[in-house]
């Protein structure tokens, strides 16, 4: 759900086309570069949890792994969460001021509103994205057989193909709910007249839903400390074993 999230930037790319993106009189963000954000976001996390975070949990709680895999993992479901409602927040008031200034007509107009208020949206995506994904792909391999490690990445990039194939669908049916019997659909063309907040909304319930079963999997779901174990020593005879050269044919 987390990734269902993400693919929403068509959405806010719209927003932000609308919106003032002028930082200076004479320089302008494009409306498809604030995508950038979130990658910018997710890096930072990377980097911070790596390099800081996990010495401090070492020090302060002698974690030395760090967070588990599963919390990250459901921390990233309710960032995505928190997301969703605050880019719900943030188009019903573009949606107001637009009506307010009587350019429901014009979705190509520039609104009297900054487009950094799509900021917060972007960063929680990111740093959703570095939880889920990153705790993901370490649950896999830590918990799956060594020997089934590349299989664990192979249903971490299935996951991704199954999510964008989910969003699309999700866009087709709440536009054709939403624009039977002549009402204009939630995702119209012309943001001023749909109602994309209802979608963000509609995002925000389905990812409260997956939150809720992903924490009956947990409860459900029992490590497998033997393999983890196998896995740790098998690392260690890695690294403690000495390599000899080859002899010499001559």
């Amino acid at each position: 759900m987390v990734i269902v999230s993400i693919y929403q930037n068509s959405f806010s790319t719209l927003q932000a086309k609308s919106m003032n993106r002028h930082i200076t009189s004479g320089f302008e963000i494009p409306a498809g570069s604030f995508g950038v954000i979130t990658v910018v976001t997710l890096t930072i996390w990377v980097a911070l949890y790596d390099r800081v975070m996990i010495l401090l949990l070492e020090k302060c709680m002698g974690k030395q792994n760090g967070l588990s895999s599963q919390f990250r993992m459901g921390m990233g479901l309710v960032i995505s969460c928190i997301a969703m409602a605050v880019s719900a927040l943030v188009e019903t008031r573009r949606r107001e001021l637009a009506i307010r200034q009587g350019l429901v007509d014009d979705p190509n107009a520039a609104l009297d509103m900054s487009a950094m208020w799509l900021v917060p949206q972007y960063a929680l995506l990111g740093l959703a994205e570095a939880l889920f994904s990153i705790g993901q792909m370490e649950f896999f391999y830590t918990q799956f057989p060594k020997s089934m490690t590349s299989i664990g990445m192979a249903i971490s990039t299935l996951g991704l193909a199954v999510s964008s194939l989910l969003g699309s669908f999700l866009v087709n049916i709440v536009n054709f709910a939403t624009s039977r019997e002549g009402n204009v659909s939630w995702l119209d063309s012309d943001l001023n007249k749909g109602h994309v907040d209802y979608y963000y909304w509609l995002i925000t319930f389905l990812g409260f839903l997956n939150f809720v079963y992903f924490l009956i999997c947990c409860r459900a779901y029992e490590p497998n400390e033997k393999e983890i174990t196998g896995l740790a020593a098998g690392e260690e005879n890695e690294e403690e074993s000495e390599y000899r050269d080859l002899p010499n044919s001559a």
